[in-house]
């Protein structure tokens, strides 16, 4: 059976997949790949199911080797690839004999590459998913160089392009739509208007629990005082502690929280979300 070598890991590389769905009431968030798109598009390349494991890369550094031949593909935040020294292409299919090693650098602009492999990563599934859940401890340990992942068996059909013409993903700036609420009500009209046309900086205190943003505070309307009982949470949520800056929930977000979420990012726009880097300025619209 063919396998993945972990030789190095860079800053952060986890397995990711789809998620684990329905145990919320457990205590058990989704997880899941934070840029949904970029990993969906890499298990496409390879004609894998919807669903296959992949690795997750945090701003690159990712060096595999095959054991045994292995096809895959690299998607998300573009980063300088090389296989056995040579250089390789994203976006597309890519054979790898035995022993052959990719190398993956740092990406220019973006946060999170995609490395799918065809068959998919077969670690063994928690609670239906091979996420690794940072938050929670859930999954798959999080690989180290020296690591093994074992590949599943290729699937019946076979790729039917071998490139994916896909804009460059990440930049330094992303406009994030949002719908209002639930708790806009806790917030001054002011704090409503600067949320919808201010500046927001994504500060390095962010991961895959949630990106911390610095930039203007909203206020809260005078009749609220003290905090909420903790109620539901979901991925895109716009949570506003009291120092009034608000933190945007990513992919390992808690199930539950107690500060007011003035605003959700719509789903279509959560990889964007997932690919803006420290640095990276935010605007949210209607």
């Amino acid at each position: 059976m063919s396998a993945l070598e972990i030789i190095a890991t860079g800053p952060l590389a986890t397995v990711q997949d789809t998620g684990r769905f329905g145990h919320a009431d457990l205590g058990v968030g989704r997880s899941g790949a934070a840029d949904a798109a970029s990993y969906a598009l890499a298990n496409r390349l390879l004609a894998n199911p919807e669903g296959a494991a992949a690795l997750e890369a945090t701003l690159g550094g990712l060096r595999v080797r095959a054991r045994g031949a292995v096809t895959v593909a690299v998607t998300g935040a573009e980063a300088p690839l090389s296989v056995d020294g040579r250089g390789a292409a994203s976006n597309t299919v890519l054979h790898l004999p035995d022993g052959a090693e990719l190398t993956m650098g740092m990406p220019s602009r973006g946060l999170r590459t995609y490395l799918a492999v065809r068959g998919g990563v077969d670690v063994r599934p928690v609670l239906g998913s091979r996420s690794t859940d940072v938050l929670a401890g859930l999954g798959p340990e999080v690989p180290a160089p020296g690591a093994v992942l074992p590949v599943g068996p290729a699937p019946s059909g076979f790729p039917r392009v071998d490139h994916a013409a896909v804009a460059p993903v990440g930049g330094p700036e992303a406009t994030l739509r949002v719908d209002l609420g639930p708790r806009e009500d806790w917030f001054t009209d002011d704090a409503i208007a600067t949320l919808l046309s201010g500046e927001y900086e994504v500060t390095s205190r962010s991961d895959r629990v949630g990106a911390r943003l610095s930039g203007p505070v909203l206020e809260r309307a005078p009749s609220r005082s003290g905090e909420l009982p903790s109620e539901g949470m979901v991925v895109g949520s716009l949570q506003v502690p009291p120092g009034g800056e608000p933190v945007l929930f990513l992919a390992d977000h808690p199930v539950t929280g107690g500060y007011p979420v003035v605003a959700v990012v719509r789903t279509a726009d959560l990889p964007k979300a997932a690919q803006a880097r420290p640095g990276s300025r935010i605007r949210f619209a209607l």
